[in-house]
């Protein structure tokens, strides 16, 4: 699959153009003055693969939530941003309680603003072949936990089901931001970045949270519990990422929790308490399911699109 990008020197051109009149607007304002240096570079054209490798995952989670809350998903909500590409494999409405479909329903439109701001800021390429299917999910759970379950896992069975499957998505993001902040340079791509971690961050907490509410409950057909599902998924992607320890369930051993003082996990973080971060090297190990970059599979059949994800591909 070729990657088709539409971030022309052109476009550059203009976006430059704009953003430096919306910085002269700024710093003529003595009520709104800009948090950048004047002379600041809006956007580096080596920030413009790093950033746009993450429209891969904003796909991912944007028609998840949109088909599971609403029935129907980008190519309805937002058609544009798909630019092309193919409708995703067993996307489907999933059968959710009133809170859990508003949740969902709001995290879908979010992530449209995400494509939304990536693809205008530093532009885009077709949406990559997805795979949401009852089969895809039912085997990356079977991997968690080392033997098929019975019956197969089905995300959209109910609220918990697809809470427990949520919880695969957006944290996988948020580590990848946080690991692409140190390598973007523009004033106009860092503030784009630290907006769509916040977001990020923020779904993730909410997941984490309904599923910290819920930690000794039983999974309905099986004999585990909430959070021994959450363990199973982290250390899953631990082993396919293969760099150590950056992902944590939402109950842990007291030396992984804060301060080494609390077993509670609510928020998944370092020693420092701060966000772990991956490379996109370990981000495709994890949503491939292969744990090989140059492997696709899971989430990306195809693979994932923009240079970044292509060149690995290319490249074995």
């Amino acid at each position: 699959m070729s990657n088709i990008s539409t971030f022309t020197p052109c476009i550059m051109l203009v976006m430059v153009l704009i953003a430096n009149k919306l910085m002269h607007a700024c710093f003529s304002s003595p009520t709104c003055p800009p948090g950048y240096p004047e002379h600041a570079i809006p956007i580096y054209k080596e920030d413009i693969d790093m950033m746009q490798f993450a429209e891969n995952l904003e796909h991912l989670e944007a028609d998840f939530f949109l088909w599971s809350a609403l029935g129907y998903g980008l190519d309805q909500v937002a058609p544009w941003l798909a630019m092309g590409g193919p409708p995703p494999i067993g996307a489907q409405k999933a059968n959710l309680d009133a809170l859990t479909q508003h949740i969902i329903e709001e995290f879908g439109y979010e992530e449209v603003g995400h494509l939304r701001a990536l693809k205008t800021t530093v532009g885009g390429f077709p949406r990559p072949l997805l795979d949401l299917s009852v089969h895809n999910f039912a085997k990356l759970f079977d991997q968690a936990f080392g033997y098929p379950l019975v019956p197969p896992f089905d995300p959209y069975r109910d609220s918990l089901s697809y809470m427990l499957a949520s919880y695969v998505i957006p944290y996988v993001g948020l580590v990848a931001y946080v690991g692409t902040n140190p390598n973007i340079n523009g004033f106009i791509t860092k503030r784009l970045l630290a907006g769509l971690l916040g977001v990020e961050a923020g779904q993730d907490a909410v997941i984490r949270s309904y599923l910290y509410e819920r930690a000794k409950e039983v999974v309905h057909p099986y004999n585990h519990t909430v959070s021994e599902f959450t363990i199973r998924i982290s250390e899953l992607r631990n082993r396919l990422a293969m760099c150590g320890i950056k992902d944590e369930g939402i109950i842990v051993p007291l030396e992984l929790g804060a301060e080494n003082r609390t077993m509670t996990n609510v928020l998944s973080a370092n020693y420092n308490s701060l966000s772990y971060r991956r490379t996109p090297q370990e981000i495709l190990r994890i949503v491939y399911g292969t744990g090989d970059e140059h492997v696709p599979g899971g989430f990306y059949p195809h693979g994932g699109n923009g240079r970044i994800a292509r060149e690995f591909l290319e490249n074995p």
